[in-house]
């Protein structure tokens, strides 16, 4: 079904409601949450995991519909055009929502939309496979100095946060390599399985899905993973490196106030479940609880940072 149809059905169910919805008692009524991608991938995983936290908690459904398009542009240009009772929210993430409208007009700007709540991050890790000749970072870094530009990284997409993580890796230790963007996690995962490239600056969360298949050498976590405790962070070895994608939950422009914060707390709840915190910490996911009344001021620290980056990576602001 085509995103514009699914936007007209949700504006109808709102406009034939038989009943005023209040922030304070918020949630009363199912919840249509829009992923903006594929199902399969991180976002979706979280998603679902949230999907049975929220049913639990709260006694109310949570339906999940995808609208991929233009790496979640498609979404994302389209929110604001959504009912504003804080019964659709969206799927947001961080870099995508600074890194697309800098580098081109993708029918939205970072402005224009509204998250209320970025609960986890998704950690960006060097991968190689497990007949690699790289037992550790080190390895891999030392045949990088002698032969620049030959150790190629494989990526989820361009301009992406696996794309910046492996900017600030050259920038930080002088090394040159190559990144090879791919169309998505899935693809960038089966190239590092079939050494189409060296290495893989891939999520944390592929290590999870694909076991002893390949070998993680360090991930821009701040603190080592539960689940996986002998791989060090990059900051242990002496790498300034720490971040991956974030996601969160946005809803429409128009929102009121109350309502956003009402949005922002019922996910926060959900994030504090052990259930789901046990799923998310044991696919690899780190927890963050970033509410709406924090949110300013972390959208402009990540700006920021990021547009930082999109020098490193050749994107110059329009």
């Amino acid at each position: 079904m085509k995103f514009t149809a699914i936007a007209l059905a949700l504006l109808a169910s709102t406009a034939t409601a038989s009943f005023a919805q209040t922030a304070g008692d918020y949630p009363t009524k199912q919840v249509d949450y829009i992923i903006p991608f594929n199902a399969g991938g991180e976002s979706d995983v979280s998603a679902r995991f949230q999907q049975a936290s929220w049913e639990k908690m709260f006694d109310q459904q949570l339906i999940i519909q995808y609208m991929a398009g233009a790496g979640g542009a498609q979404a994302w240009s389209q929110l604001n055009g959504l009912p504003d009772d804080g019964y659709t929210i969206m799927g947001i993430n961080l870099p995508h929502t600074v890194l697309q409208p800098m580098e081109k007009d993708i029918g939205y700007t970072t402005e224009d939309l509204t998250p209320v709540n970025y609960f986890h991050y998704t950690p960006d890790a060097i991968f190689v496979p497990k007949d690699s000749e790289f037992q550790t970072l080190q390895d891999l870094m030392d045949y990088a100095k002698e032969n620049p530009g030959m150790v190629t990284f494989s990526g989820s997409g361009s301009n992406s946060s696996n794309n910046l993580a492996q900017a600030r890796f050259d920038g930080l230790t002088g090394l040159t390599t190559t990144y090879i963007p791919f169309s998505g996690t899935g693809p960038a995962v089966t190239a590092v399985l079939g050494s189409q490239t060296m290495a893989g600056f891939n999520y944390a969360t592929s290590g999870v899905n694909q076991g002893d298949a390949l070998r993680m050498l360090a991930v821009a976590s701040e603190e080592r993973l539960p689940v996986f405790p002998d791989v060090p962070t990059f900051t242990e070895l002496g790498i300034d490196l720490v971040g991956g994608a974030y996601r969160g939950v946005a809803v429409p422009k128009s929102t009121s106030e109350e309502m956003r914060k009402a949005v922002s707390d019922a996910v926060s709840k959900v994030n504090a479940d052990p259930d789901f915190v046990k799923k998310m910490e044991d696919g690899g996911f780190v927890l963050t609880d970033i509410p709406y009344e924090k949110m300013q001021d972390f959208v402009a620290e990540k700006t920021e940072e990021y547009a930082a980056g999109a020098e490193q990576l050749g994107i110059v602001k329009k």
